[in-house]
C-alpha cells in the first residue's frame, strides 16, 4: 500500500504555471494538462492509452494523481461522517 501522498509530494507530480499552458495544471516537465488524464479516464480509456497517448507522462505521475484524488475523496467522505 503506497504511503499518504502529501501536498509537497503533489507538487512534483502536477503543478500551475503561468508561463506553461496558461496556468493549466500540468504534469511536471510536460506540457500535458491534467484534464487530459481525466478525460480519458472518463472516456472509458486506460491508464496505458493515456501513457500511449502522451508518452511525456511516466506512470508513477498518473498513479501519484489517481492515489493523491482517492485520499481526497476518503478525506471528504470521513469528514461527512456524523460525529
Amino acid at each position: 500500500m503506497m504511503a499518504a501522498m502529501t501536498i509537497e509530494q503533489l507538487k512534483g507530480i502536477v503543478h500551475s504555471d503561468p508561463e506553461i499552458m496558461g496556468g493549466t495544471p500540468v504534469f511536471v516537465g510536460t506540457r500535458v494538462p491534467l484534464q487530459n488524464l481525466i478525460d480519458y479516464l472518463e472516456g472509458g480509456e486506460s491508464i496505458e492509452d493515456f501513457l500511449d497517448g502522451f508518452p511525456s507522462v511516466k506512470r508513477e505521475q498518473v498513479i501519484a494523481v489517481i492515489e493523491a484524488a482517492k485520499l481526497k475523496m476518503l478525506e471528504a467522505v470521513g469528514d461527512a461522517r456524523p460525529h
